[in-house]
């Protein structure tokens, strides 16, 4: 078992009622500028939570090619009000040399293939060299998040991962930002409660899971940037 496998249980089992800013202080000050955050820019909640418990942090925005306008703006809110370094991870590829390579559309032929050059490869090398990462995942976000930890260990990348929102509910996110005035990205307020990119994010209707706007039609949940190598094994 790694050290960071081994700080992970037991952080884990320590910080599990903990309040996110705690986690956040916590892993702050033990791996300084070896924590990242990693932002999507559907809301900025655990951005601003982490501006506050550790400033100047490192924020990590998968900047896709496909992103909704109203989501690069909101990005760039952040990077201008918010005290953190944020920085755009691109893929190696620009949409137009991936159209040339794979043909047009792949996220329609093959998303797990596009997400993955276009999310999880620009992630794993934003997160090389560093010991851990936060992400705003929470349970109540679907039934694929609902056993979430606050503080697990990252298999496949070989680092400490947090989510220090995980226990939150919907009107916890609800509660602070009308506490703190978060910036938010405008489509929550237009029927996208969950927002990827534009070509695989549609409105949610009435009754539906919060994520079934992802993907529709597809079977697909997840983007993969949360799969374990475990889970990657097994297929």
């Amino acid at each position: 078992m790694s050290d960071l496998s081994a700080l992970a249980e037991t952080a884990s089992r320590e910080l599990a009622d903990a309040p996110a800013q705690e986690i956040l202080r916590w892993a702050g000050e033990r791996f300084g500028d070896d924590l990242v955050v990693a932002a999507s820019m559907q809301d900025t909640v655990l951005v601003h939570l982490a501006s506050k418990a550790v400033p100047g942090i490192q924020v990590v925005f998968l900047d896709t090619g496909y992103h909704f306008a109203e989501t690069i703006q909101t990005r760039d809110r952040v990077a201008r009000e918010y005290d953190v370094r944020l920085i755009d991870a691109k893929p190696r590829q620009t949409v137009a040399e991936q159209d040339a390579e794979y043909s047009p559309r792949l996220h329609d032929s093959d998303p797990d293939l596009c997400c993955a050059l276009r999310k999880t490869h620009p992630l794993d090398e934003a997160l090389d060299g560093k010991a851990a990462w936060a992400t705003g995942l929470r349970r109540a976000e679907s039934p694929s998040r609902a056993g979430t930890p606050v503080v697990s260990y990252d298999d496949r990348r070989e680092l400490l991962k947090l989510a220090p929102l995980a226990a939150w509910t919907d009107a916890d996110v609800e509660r602070y930002v009308a506490e703190h005035d978060v910036i938010m990205n405008p489509l929550l307020s237009q029927g996208f409660p969950s927002i990827g990119c534009a070509p695989c994010t549609r409105k949610v209707l009435a009754g539906e899971d919060a994520r079934a706007g992802r993907w529709s039609g597809t079977g697909k949940t997840e983007c993969g940037i949360h799969t374990s190598q475990e889970t990657l094994r097994a297929r």
